[in-house]
Formats: structure tokens, C-alpha cells, sequence
């Protein structure tokens, strides 16, 4: 298996727009992040989890020209917003085939979808929409992919919204959690390696902070862990990162992790 952090920013990316300071700022191309996304392939299927504004940058930068899917963690922008540039991936060989993009999701997250691209939905489709499938999934059941199974996990983005991870074998990725559950917790049990949000080090309302991450974590075991989701605030990653317990990175764009099967 291998994972690949397409994107490891917060919703403004890194660095900000107009911020002046010394992570936006740093020469370091770990701290140039962009809207969180990951991709996972094993057994021969490449999954996307989220799509968000820069999912166009992150695909082109990856040279990938197929998807066996696009898993989404919740509606908000910075997860979602891309999925127009789906369509590249439909006509990839057209003449004479047309790949439609499968996409699964809470059925929350898909009624948003629906709205915000509803033209890739209308009956009288106009030429070169988005060609997309929308699988609605059972966030308490596992389900498959072309074979591979996944596992949701679902937790609380703040009290209003709701977010689910997901359970790829070995790998467990959660992004944009503030709260979990014990039982959600027990999803995670015999991962090896575990990617988590972490904002920053101060509280936020929304975000687990590092602090939270960390308490996780060690709740998990995995054999080693990554943060992501991380905003300027929580420091030039040089500085941070060996700051951080055995086994647990921060991670930057386009690294990839390869995982034992």
C-alpha cells in the first residue's frame, strides 16, 4: 500500500493569502501546504480522500490519469470544492469510453454535492459536465471498493457537523475531527499507521490541536503516526517536528508513506 499526502493545509492553505509571517514566508517547501487530500493505492485501486480547491494542482502534480474513486470526509469547501475537475478523468480516453468518476460519501455530504453541482445531475445535461456517480454510504458499515474494503469512522467536526474517516487495512486517515467516540476509537485498534489533524497548539472550536492529536494517538498505538490539516500557526515544521514524540511526523505535500499490506 502506499499513501501519498496530496495536500496537508487547513481551508486558507499555506501559506495564507496576504499573511506575512515566518511560516508563510519560509523558503522550506515542507511549509508550502496545500487543502487537505490524500491518495491510497493498493491491490491495484487508487482512491482520492477528498477533492477539494486544489485537487486540479494536486492530480496534475501526481501524473495519475485514472481513479478508482473519491472518498469524502464532509461537505465543507476546502474537501469538496474541486470536484468539477472530475471531468478530466472522464474523458481521458474519449473516443469512445467515458469514465464516470465514483464518489462515496455520507448521505449528507452527497445532498450537498447534489446541490452544488447540480448541473452534473440535471436531466438535460449540457456537453462536458461532470460525470459522476454518487454512492451514499452507511457511515456504521464497512464497505467496498473494486475489493477493497473500507471501514468509516465516524466522528464531530464541532457540534454542528459531522465527519467521517476511514479504515483502509493498515491505514486509518481522520481529518477535520474535534470529537470521536469510544466505540469509534475501537475502529482504530491494529493500524499501523494512523494520519490525524492536528490545527495548531492553541484550543480551537472545530479542530483537534496538537495536544488532542497526540491524546489520540496514544489511545491508538499505532506504529507511527501523521499529522495533518495544519495551519501556520502551528509553526515552521524544522522547529515543530522534532518537538513531537517517537513515531509521530508532521507530514508535507506529496510525500508518500508505503505500508505493509
Amino acid at each position: 500500500m502506499k499513501l501519498t499526502f496530496l495536500g496537508t493545509g487547513t481551508s486558507q492553505g499555506v501559506p495564507v493569502i496576504g499573511c506575512r509571517c515566518r511560516v508563510c514566508t519560509s523558503p522550506d517547501r515542507r511549509d508550502h501546504r496545500l487543502r487537505t487530500s490524500a491518495m491510497v493505492e493498493t491491490h491495484g485501486v487508487r482512491l482520492v480522500i477528498d477533492a477539494g480547491p486544489d485537487f486540479r494542482y494536486q492530480m496534475l502534480r501526481t501524473g495519475v490519469s485514472h481513479l478508482d474513486g473519491i472518498l469524502l470526509t464532509h461537505e465543507h469547501k476546502d474537501h469538496i470544492g474541486g470536484l468539477d475537475d472530475v471531468r478530466a478523468f472522464n474523458f481521458v480516453d474519449y473516443p469512445p469510453t467515458i469514465h464516470r468518476v465514483d464518489i462515496y460519501a455520507s448521505p449528507r455530504t452527497l445532498a450537498c454535492v447534489r446541490k452544488d453541482f447540480d448541473y452534473a445531475f440535471a436531466q438535460d445535461k449540457y456537453r462536458g459536465v461532470p460525470e459522476i456517480e454518487l454512492h451514499e454510504i452507511d457511515v456504521t458499515r464497512p464497505f467496498t471498493v473494486k475489493g477493497v474494503e473500507i471501514v468509516p469512522v465516524s466522528g464531530h467536526h464541532s457540534e454542528r457537523f459531522t465527519v467521517t474517516g476511514y479504515r483502509i487495512g493498515p491505514l486509518a486517515y481522520l481529518t477535520d475531527f474535534k470529537t470521536i467516540e469510544d466505540r469509534e476509537v475501537e475502529k482504530l485498534r491494529g493500524v499501523d499507521t494512523l494520519v490525524v489533524n492536528a490545527l495548531r497548539f492553541k484550543e480551537h472550536y472545530s479542530h483537534f490541536n496538537v495536544a488532542e492529536a497526540l491524546s489520540l494517538i496514544r489511545r491508538v498505538e499505532p506504529r507511527r503516526a501523521w499529522l495533518t490539516h495544519m495551519s501556520h500557526d502551528i509553526g515552521l515544521q524544522a522547529e515543530t517536528e522534532p518537538k513531537l514524540p517517537a513515531g509521530v511526523r508532521m507530514a508535507c505535500d506529496m510525500l508518500e508513506v508505503e505500508i505493509e499490506d
